[in-house]
């Protein structure tokens, strides 16, 4: 049996608070996560996805994918940024952020392939799929959202459900 898949999952339905997991079969919201054979937690609407298979593409122009890096799920800054992410999902969710984990360098996931992460990383990557931000210690939720908010895109999204112009 493979334990490492295992000790990840439950990693991060033990930040979902014991929600159930569910696997996207088509019949959630097509807007929540591209249809990917995926375990996703969810905590009051914030969805917790695992690198293993998370192709970054998927999420293009739909979601800002915030990638939680560590070299294992028992790292501190890793635990204690889950925990941040948790408390406070509502900002996260208003700007339309997916939350991807990976706790298993072997497991060399092309996230981690990608994103090159050295330890424990915060990474977030823009709905036009170009790194926004880059951070070597865990931010709470109101810090990741604020510099959100600074991106052209946000600054758009924010004009057009405001319905103004400039």
């Amino acid at each position: 049996m493979h334990w490492k898949p295992l000790i990840r999952l439950i990693s991060i339905l033990s930040f979902a608070f014991a929600l159930p997991v569910q696997a996207q079969d088509g019949t959630s919201d097509p807007a929540a996560v591209p249809e990917q054979n995926l375990a996703v937690a969810s905590t009051e609407g914030l969805q917790i996805i695992d690198a293993e298979s998370v192709d970054l593409d998927a999420f293009l122009w739909t979601k800002r994918v915030l990638a939680v890096f560590s070299d294992t799920p028992a790292d501190p800054r890793y635990v204690q940024q889950m925990q941040l992410l948790t408390e406070r999902p509502r900002d996260l969710i208003e700007r339309d952020v997916v939350v991807v984990t990976d706790t298993d360098p072997d497991a060399r996931s092309d996230l981690r392939r990608n994103l090159r992460p050295r330890g424990f990383a915060l990474v977030l990557v823009d709905k036009d799929g170009v790194v926004k931000l880059r951070k070597p210690s865990p931010w709470s939720t109101r810090e990741i959202a604020r510099s959100i908010d600074k991106t052209p895109l946000r600054r758009q999204e924010i004009r057009e459900r405001s319905g103004t112009s400039g």
